[in-house]
């Protein structure tokens, strides 16, 4: 079995689908679709981060793929739904990066309050300005947190040990740490919030979510951050506000378009502007981090090849398993219709083989059915389960 691990991911990743038996090429850098296709010729894995994309046409293209690993905590770079329908199985790491961007967060706050980088940026060009004019502490002061996650919940209890007070939007129901107030609308966040920080996910529908509307209702010098997806911010609108001085600073980690791979130029609105951080998109990224998602993520892969798990699997029913009880695990994942359990033990009836454990799952239109069986598994056993109706991928592990 063959694995790609694109995009500089963590030697970790390697070193575990290496230990399980698996081939594994690196390449730094993303794809484009047609360098993807040529790239995953006979490939069963592959392991990438934001910047390749896993679309339909590639997928269609190449019939050898079984899984594909995010290692980052979005999974808007694969197109899930074509995945599952080819029986693609999709991993991601939710939750091993949540601290790294925690903390860059709190360091660009207080950064920006107390101007950090314009005083650095003048004592570079040998000027001396020692003054407290416009520098702050960000104790007592309001953060408003848009997108109350896995990192907005755990940012909420950091500012707040800090002596913030903490409140957040969210359009689905959240439960508040600490003394954190939920916000009944966006429009009342931004109006009360002296910091807003973006921690939205990367669905299509998020596009363009923050524009110049949003910016007018922020209070006059708050300021604004943005970790999460570089095309929910309108950054032409963002730029008026920071020119203006309606927005005090910003700090921006995600753009609407960034380069494929490390040493590409960049280019933003946003650059050369007073008290403004930009970084290349290294929230997540900390040693630390990137081993965990390494880890994380290749665990996922690594057991849904030995041992038919889809465990966290964010497109495929979650079966969580252990090393086969029989001579042979039958992995079949198939349109969830009635009757196709019943069909799947017929068939091994009608060819003699015996189960010895079974597992059902099902999500949404797919349904996935383990089962462990004897000795005595044939050739047109198999052949008669991959022939049923409904099939849509069927594996058989040894």
């Amino acid at each position: 079995m063959r694995a790609l691990l694109l995009e500089n991911l963590h030697p970790q990743a390697t070193e575990n689908l290496e230990a399980a038996g698996i081939d594994v090429v690196n390449q730094a850098g993303a794809l484009d679709e047609d360098e993807l296709i040529e790239a995953l010729d006979g490939v069963e894995l592959l392991g990438i981060r934001s910047k390749t994309m896993l679309t339909e046409r590639v997928m269609e293209a190449c019939p050898s793929l079984i899984g594909v690993g995010a290692f980052s905590i979005g999974t808007n770079q694969i197109d899930l739904a074509a995945a599952a329908r080819r029986g693609i199985a999709a991993f991601n790491a939710p939750f091993s990066n949540t601290r790294s961007v925690v903390e860059m967060a709190v360091a660009e706050m207080i950064s920006l309050t107390r101007r950090l980088q314009v005083h650095n940026r003048l004592m570079h060009e040998g000027v001396w300005n020692k003054s407290a004019d416009g520098a702050h502490e960000i104790r007592s002061r309001t953060l408003g947190i848009v997108g109350y996650g896995n990192i907005g919940s755990q940012l909420s209890v950091v500012a707040e040990a800090l002596g913030m007070n903490v409140i957040f939007y969210d359009n689905a129901e959240k439960l508040a740490l600490g003394n954190a107030t939920r916000m009944p609308t966006l429009e009342s966040l931004l109006q009360a919030a002296d910091v807003v920080t973006l921690h939205v996910d990367g669905r299509a529908g998020n596009q363009g979510f923050f524009g110049r509307t949003q910016f007018e209702m922020m209070k006059p010098g708050a300021l604004f951050l943005n970790l999460s997806r570089g095309f929910i911010v309108d950054v032409d609108a963002l730029k008026e506000g920071l020119e203006s001085g309606a927005i005090g600073g910003a700090a921006i980690d995600v753009f609407p378009e960034e380069p494929k791979k490390k040493g590409d130029p960049f280019v933003s609105p946003l650059q050369n502007i007073p008290n403004v951080i930009l970084t290349p998109h290294i929230g997540g990224s900390t040693e630390e981090a990137q081993r965990d998602i390494g880890i994380f993520v290749s665990k996922r892969l690594r057991d849904y090849v030995q041992n038919g798990s889809t465990s966290l699997s964010v497109n495929l029913p979650n079966l969580q398993l252990e090393q086969p009880q029989g001579s042979h695990r039958i992995a079949h994942l198939h349109e969830n219709i009635p009757g196709v359990l019943a069909a799947v033990n017929r068939e091994l009836a009608e060819h003699n083989v015996n189960i010895d454990g079974q597992l059902l799952a099902t999500r949404g239109e797919l349904g996935y059915v383990v089962t462990d069986v004897a000795a005595g598994l044939t050739d047109d056993a198999v052949a008669a389960l991959g022939a049923m109706p409904g099939t849509v991928r069927l594996r058989v592990l040894s």
